[in-house]
C-alpha cells in the first residue's frame, strides 16, 4: 500500500517558481534554469491533472521554461552588445508576482488587525457637549485698539476694491424680458386694421427690443397663415409691404402650429 503524500497548492506557475527559489535559496537575478526547470516539471507531473483550467497555465510555464532552457543550453558563436539574457522577462515576471503577494499579505495583516479592533460609542453627557467655553474678550483683543481695529478695516476693503474689475463694473444687467406671442399679435392686429396698408420694415422698427422684433415676426407669420394679410415685394431688397385682405379680423386668434 502506498503512502499518500499531500502536496503544497501553489496560486500559479509564478507562485511555484519562487517557491522553488525560495526553497533552494536561488539569486532570483541569476537562476539556474536547468535546474528549476528540473524542479518544476517533476512537479507537474505529480499535479492532479483533472482540471486542465489550472493545468493549463502550468504547461503554459512549462513551456516557457523549456524554451529558455533551450536557449542557455545553445553555443553563443558571437556575443552581441547589448543581447538580452533570456531569463531576463521572467524575472521581472517573478519581482512584480512578488511584490504583489507581499502586498496581500500587508493587506491580510490590516483586515486581522482591524477585525482586532473594537470602538466604544460616545457616552459624554448632553450638558458637556452643548457647554461654551466663555470668551475673555480682554484677552482675545489683546493690544487691539479702536484705531488699529479701524486700519485693518480700511485694508481690507481696499483689497475688495482692487479685486474689481472697473470695465465690467460699468456692464449693465440683463434682465429676461417677458413678450406674450398673444398679447402681440392683437397688437399687429390691430395695426392692419388701422393702417391697411404699410412697410413691414417700418413696423419692425418701432418694436423697443430685438426680442419684440421677433415675436412681431412670429405673429406677422400667423396672419399669413390665416389669410389676414398678404406679403409683396417689387424687387430683390426692396422694402416688404403688407396688406390687408378682405377677410374679417377677429378679435381672439388661437394660435396654431408652425
Amino acid at each position: 500500500m502506498g503512502i499518500p503524500v499531500k502536496l503544497q497548492v501553489f496560486e500559479g506557475p509564478l507562485d511555484l517558481l519562487l517557491h522553488l527559489i525560495d526553497k533552494n535559496k536561488i539569486d532570483i537575478y541569476d537562476i539556474p534554469i536547468v535546474e528549476i526547470t528540473n524542479q518544476y516539471m517533476e512537479y507537474i507531473r505529480t499535479m492532479d491533472k483533472k482540471d486542465m483550467n489550472v493545468m493549463s497555465e502550468f504547461l503554459v510555464m512549462a513551456a516557457t521554461l523549456l524554451d529558455i532552457k533551450c536557449k542557455m543550453l545553445l553555443p553563443v558563436e558571437v556575443v552581441e552588445e547589448g543581447e538580452e539574457d533570456p531569463r531576463q522577462e521572467l524575472v521581472e515576471q517573478l519581482l512584480q508576482y512578488k511584490l504583489y503577494k507581499y502586498m496581500s499579505y500587508e493587506l491580510k495583516d490590516r483586515q486581522i488587525d482591524g477585525e482586532r479592533t473594537f470602538y466604544k460609542s460616545p457616552t459624554i453627557p448632553e450638558e458637556l457637549l452643548e457647554y461654551v467655553e466663555p470668551v475673555d474678550l480682554s484677552e482675545l483683543l489683546g493690544d487691539l485698539t479702536l484705531p488699529k481695529l479701524n486700519r485693518i478695516f480700511q485694508d481690507v476693503l481696499r483689497k475688495q476694491e482692487d479685486k474689481i474689475d472697473h470695465v465690467r463694473s460699468q456692464f449693465g444687467k440683463i434682465e429676461k424680458e417677458e413678450v406674450s406671442l398673444p398679447e402681440k399679435l392683437s397688437a399687429v392686429q390691430a395695426y392692419v386694421k388701422q393702417h391697411k396698408k404699410f412697410s413691414f420694415r417700418k413696423l419692425l422698427e418701432k418694436q423697443a427690443s430685438k426680442m419684440q422684433v421677433v415675436v412681431t415676426f412670429l405673429a406677422i407669420l400667423e396672419l399669413m397663415k390665416m389669410g389676414t394679410i398678404q406679403i409683396s415685394q417689387k424687387d430683390t431688397f426692396e422694402d416688404i409691404i403688407i396688406t390687408q385682405t378682405e377677410n374679417e379680423v377677429s378679435e381672439e386668434v388661437e394660435i396654431g402650429e408652425y
